[in-house]
């Protein structure tokens, strides 16, 4: 598995942060929500709808 098949980082998507492909799910949110202990269910939970669309 490769991170750049799911990380992106484009200009004009998110001011240019990375996120993940195909979503506006920043990556320094993801690692917030790590940092914070979050379960990858919770996180999951949280962004719910901006995985479902990447389907």
């Amino acid at each position: 598995m490769n991170w750049k098949d799911f990380i992106s980082f484009e200009p004009k998507v998110c001011h240019g942060k990375t996120h993940i492909k195909g979503t506006r799910v920043l990556i320094s949110v993801i690692l917030n929500f790590l940092a914070e202990k979050l379960t990858i269910n919770e996180i999951l939970e949280e962004y719910r709808k901006s995985f479902l669309k990447r389907k």
